[in-house]
């Protein structure tokens, strides 16, 4: 019996590397994990990959608040709540300078890192302080600590969830729930492996060592943590 046995365990961005080996993490320890993105096939093939029958998955829109409404409120219809909700989508784009960067650029970033980040927690919220239990956990960024040349749009994005994430503490560290957030290094991704070949890949960090920080952040080891930004930095 594993320390999440008949937890419900949310996943957005399911189907992304982070993702996939946050839902294993979990799987193997008994929760039913549910995944959320907007790549059906992606999702189904993510599915089909988890060694466990207690597994589900919603095709969503992260960028639009109906949409993150309505599959948050068919979830806890179905199961009866949400215990954790890890966010976890999100992405990371080379850009221009400031003075070069257009608007589609800034809000892309803004919207797929932390827009999608608000909409999910504000849709479980109400729920997790009716039941005054719940963890959720962010995924921000080194970046998020420091502005870097032609990454603007990324480090303002990624500033923004660790603040909304001490923000969602402050407002909730009463009601039973916390909400914590972790600050990868580069992750070894075969994408980012891909786009840096030449790089010291053994000093990045292995997508299964964010999981087990995630899934430490939900634990009952973590109960009195809330409100952290968590650096994941490995060697990198």
């Amino acid at each position: 019996m594993g320390q999440f046995q008949d937890q419900i365990v949310v996943i957005t961005g399911g189907v992304g590397n982070v993702g996939k080996a946050t839902a294993t993490a979990f799987a193997d320890q008994g929760a039913t994990v549910v995944l959320l993105d907007y790549n059906e096939d992606g999702l189904k093939a993510a599915l089909d990959g988890l060694n466990t029958n207690n597994k589900d998955g919603f095709t969503v829109n992260l960028l639009e608040a109906e949409s993150v409404n309505s599959v948050i409120a068919e979830i806890q219809k179905k199961y009866g709540r949400i215990d954790v909700l890890d966010n976890i989508a999100g992405g990371f784009t080379m850009g221009p300078g400031i003075d070069e960067t257009p608007d589609k650029d800034w809000e892309f970033m803004m919207n797929l890192n932390a827009r999608s980040v608000f909409y999910a927690s504000r849709a479980a919220l109400p729920d997790m302080i009716k039941k005054a239990s719940g963890r959720i956990i962010n995924v921000s960024a080194r970046a998020a600590l420091h502005g870097a040349a032609n990454m603007g749009p990324y480090c303002a994005s990624k500033a923004a969830v660790k603040t909304l994430t001490e923000t969602l503490a402050n407002e909730t560290k009463d009601k039973g729930i916390t909400v914590n957030c972790i600050m990868p290094g580069t992750v070894d991704t075969p994408e980012n492996r891909e786009s840096m070949p030449d790089a010291n890949h053994s000093s990045w960090v292995p997508t299964s060592g964010l999981a087990n920080v995630i899934m430490f952040l939900a634990s009952d080891a973590a109960t009195y943590v809330t409100g952290a930004a968590i650096p994941v930095y490995g060697q990198s």
